[in-house]
């Protein structure tokens, strides 16, 4: 669920969340013996055993309560924070007919990761070289990055597939020219993995 789709009541809560997680008391290590201490002080201060034995255990309790939900509230953060992350595989053209390639986009705070591993496609040099490009269902194209080969490629995007969800790879030469060749190498649909 994106920041988008959330209500502002669950936005303030998650703030909350994140404030009382966010203070550095709440993370402090107590001291080893503060639990004995406590109920040391509690026991002078009773004075009956069996008192002491029922306090120690509401303690014991509420420590425990504390521990769970504390535990809950950061799994919770950890579940929510995890990045989106999509993958698709792109096929060949009749321009590269034997060109496959495995691609996952990760979202990041600083946009969309995108690893591309190609196989059958010809090294470029020479002022030659791959554009890949995320393309809107209108068709809309927003260059992601070039490369010479495709083997082991990491792209970068401030667009992500939610909106751009066609990846496709391009033939182009460096020459001052930005927009698309139109030489389309490979393509593909990417899906929420």
């Amino acid at each position: 669920m994106s920041d988008d789709e959330l209500t502002p009541e669950e936005r303030a809560e998650i703030e909350r969340v994140h404030d009382v997680l966010a203070d550095p008391a709440v993370w402090a290590e107590p001291p080893l013996d503060l639990q004995e201490r406590v109920v040391a002080a509690i026991t002078e201060e009773a004075g009956a055993a069996r008192r002491t034995r029922r306090i120690r255990y509401s303690l014991l309790t509420a420590a425990a309560a504390v521990v769970v939900a504390v535990g809950l509230t950061v799994g919770w953060q950890a579940t929510r924070d995890q990045p989106a992350q999509f993958a698709a595989s792109l096929a060949g053209t009749r321009l590269a007919p034997d060109a496959v390639a495995n691609v996952t986009l990760t979202k990041t705070h600083s946009g969309w990761r995108i690893e591309l591993h190609a196989s059958g496609l010809p090294r470029r040099s020479n002022g030659e070289l791959y554009q890949a490009w995320l393309k809107s269902d209108t068709g809309l194209l927003v260059p992601v990055g070039t490369f010479n080969e495709g083997a082991d490629v990491t792209l970068w995007s401030g667009v992500g597939p939610t909106t751009f969800p066609t990846l496709t790879v391009t033939k182009e030469v460096a020459d001052g020219n930005q927009a698309s060749s139109g030489q389309v190498v490979l393509s593909g649909h990417a899906n929420e993995s």
